[in-house]
């Protein structure tokens, strides 16, 4: 017996979820990301400073492992406080996501702040619960434009980049979701009407 097909969108009687649902997911997600973000940079500066361990210096170990450890929950948080219906495996996928798209990113950007941001925003389109008008091409794009932002920002702006960029990545799918909803409703409010 084959399994039923997988379908897009809302299971049957599940209604879409509300913006300030949403926003509050993004919210909280991005303060666990704040806590993680900064762990891993403290880890990556202790590195590079390359006195970790010593009296006073951060130690780089326990900063990455602390940071590595808190992104899962970033990815919890945004899933089940958006009431994804398959939460589990959405955390999963967002995992895997973020290394697939953070490393290779942090390489070629020469700068881990960038792959952070990426990372974090591949692991969030898969986390966040996503309705009928959003789609994960302008979820895609609005990760790629926060990365781009951050990658330039880095270079202008030095260590400043630091302080904004844990907002980026949730932010920017937050805001591609509604921009979905805002063209389809532009959309349906430009189609003929049935009868007329």
């Amino acid at each position: 017996m084959a399994a039923p097909p997988r379908r897009r969108g809302n299971p049957v009687g599940m209604q879409p979820l509300s913006p300030v649902r949403k926003w509050r997911a993004i919210m909280v997600a991005t303060l666990v990301l704040v806590v993680a973000f900064w762990a891993l940079l403290a880890g990556l500066v202790a590195e590079a400073n390359d006195s970790s361990g010593s009296e006073g210096e951060p130690n780089a170990a326990l900063g990455l492992a602390v940071g590595v450890a808190v992104i899962p929950f970033v990815f919890v948080a945004l899933a089940f406080l958006s009431e994804h219906p398959r939460a589990p495996g959405a955390v999963l996928r967002a995992m895997g996501w973020s290394l697939l798209v953070g490393i290779p990113v942090s390489a070629l950007a020469g700068d881990a702040v960038t792959g952070i941001v990426a990372g974090v925003g591949a692991g969030g389109i898969q986390a966040l619960r996503m309705d009928d008008p959003q789609n994960w091409r302008a979820r895609a794009l609005g990760v790629l434009v926060a990365s781009a932002y951050t990658f330039v920002l880095a270079r202008v702006a030095g260590g400043l980049v630091l302080l904004p960029a844990p907002i980026f990545p949730l932010t920017a799918i937050g805001i591609a979701d509604h921009l979905s909803e805002r063209r389809a409703e532009q959309d349906a409010s430009r189609r003929p009407r049935a009868g007329r």
